[in-house]
């Protein structure tokens, strides 16, 4: 008898936080750490936030609640949703996770039997990927052009809709790319959905960086095209928006209330409901006069370090970075630079069995935090399927303007060490 149950060879990660023990090591080792791995604004939540919480918990406002979450919370969810995109929300049909994680694992819970396809992006954020082989669907990447800015069109959608769709994942803007998908594309991806898909396929939108879009531009949520809010999941939370990454509060709004009831019920079997005081700080946090200034503020120095940072990578031999829309990530092509330091031969040349446990990317992505001090991702940790080739990693801007100036120093200094990768690779010491 086997002490793991067989499902569990096909449950991914997020490595974004596995990295942490490699960071952990080089520190131990005397090395200082730039890092560029956790997508968390490096803002506080802000106080009017932090005092309603604080007061609920002295209120003892600490007991179970609705599964569902607290009606307060749903209807500033409702209310915030409504007006934003245009549509009209039931509060009934908002279900209240510990953050935008959840819905994930739920809607192929709800949705998808094995063997039924499930569309999603890639490069995208890893749990898509990780859920849908994990329930024994069949994954059917989406793979995002580097030359349309990480985003992509309805004729590349249509072509991966079989009759076995039953699930569409879309996430604008993008984690790790920083892709936004415009309006007009919006209208045209609505369309092939509603012409190929049957009534019962489900999108889910993934839309927790809704509030983080550069250059005066704007989130647009696919439910607010004709006839298609009952057909969308759509997800956001309060993590990215609000730098509430520890709180974990999120939400989906489901298209019935059959289907909200479902989700509802995930909720008791999973951790039965999200504590109340974490509830009322994030509905004081959509209520309170000075949540959208707060939020812009810190958009906006998102936007200015964008600016530094993909001039800087895009100034570096061997590197190019298309400019990403939103969210607070940069997503370099690094293909010259592997090139230049001779991963990619010195990948193809490694046993079967090293080269299946990582890719040129990989490689670099541990060479440059092992031998200077700069944690990033490598393309693999955002969907590995079909992705043989494309070398690329993601760099996290949610840190301050002067850890981003040394990283990128770093980074240039790594790009120009043949010797110290040679050396890194032949010491074989943390390289796998």
């Amino acid at each position: 008898m086997k002490l793991f149950a067989d499902r569990m060879r096909n449950l991914g990660s997020e490595n974004a936080f596995k990295v942490g023990d490699d960071i952990r090591r080089c520190e131990q080792l005397g090395q200082k750490v730039i890092r560029f791995n956790l997508g968390e604004p490096d803002f506080n939540s802000a106080d009017f936030i932090n005092r309603v919480a604080v007061e609920h918990i002295n209120r003892g406002n600490s007991h179970y609640c609705p599964p569902a979450g607290l009606e307060s919370l749903r209807k500033a969810v409702a209310r915030q949703l409504s007006e934003t995109r245009g549509i009209e929300i039931d509060p009934e049909l908002v279900v209240v996770t510990v953050g935008a994680k959840p819905p994930i694992g739920y809607a192929l819970m709800t949705y998808a039997n094995p063997g039924d396809e499930v569309i999603y992006p890639s490069p995208g954020f890893p749990i898509y990927e990780s859920w849908i082989t994990y329930m024994g669907a069949k994954p059917v990447p989406l793979h995002l052009d580097e030359a349309k800015g990480f985003s992509f069109t309805a004729e590349e959608l249509e072509k991966l809709i079989t009759r076995k769709t039953k699930l569409i994942f879309i996430n604008s803007p993008s984690n790790p790319t920083g892709g936004v998908l415009e309006e007009e594309e919006m209208k045209k991806i609505a369309a092939v959905i509603k012409r190929k898909c049957h009534e019962s396929v489900r999108v889910y939108s993934d839309e927790v960086y809704e509030h983080i879009v550069f250059d005066g531009g704007k989130h647009h949520s696919i439910a607010s095209q004709p006839g298609m809010l009952s057909r969308t999941v759509i997800v956001s939370g309060h993590s990215k928006s609000y730098a509430m990454t520890g709180w974990r509060l999120g939400y989906a709004v489901l298209p019935t209330a059959e289907e909200a009831a479902v989700f509802k019920n995930l909720n008791i079997n999973n951790f039965s409901c999200t504590p109340p005081f974490i509830q009322e700080a994030g509905r004081e946090a959509l209520q309170h006069a000075d949540s959208t200034n707060v939020v812009k503020q810190m958009v906006d120095e998102f936007e200015k370090r964008r600016n530094y940072v993909i001039q800087a990578l895009n100034d570096i031999q061997g590197i190019g970075c298309a400019k990403p829309k939103g969210a607070f990530y940069a997503f370099p092509n690094i293909a010259g630079a592997c090139e230049n330091l001779g991963i990619i031969e010195k990948y193809n040349k490694l046993p079967k069995v090293k080269a299946e446990r990582t890719t040129p990317s990989t490689l670099f992505q541990r060479f440059l935090l092992y031998k200077h001090g700069v944690a990033t991702m490598d393309r693999r940790s955002f969907g590995q399927i079909g992705t043989k080739g494309k070398h690329y990693l993601r760099i996290s801007m949610a840190t301050d303007m002067d850890s981003l100036k040394e990283g990128i120093t770093r980074l240039q200094n790594a790009v120009q060490d043949r010797d110290g990768f040679a050396s890194f690779l032949k010491e074989d010491k943390y390289v796998f």
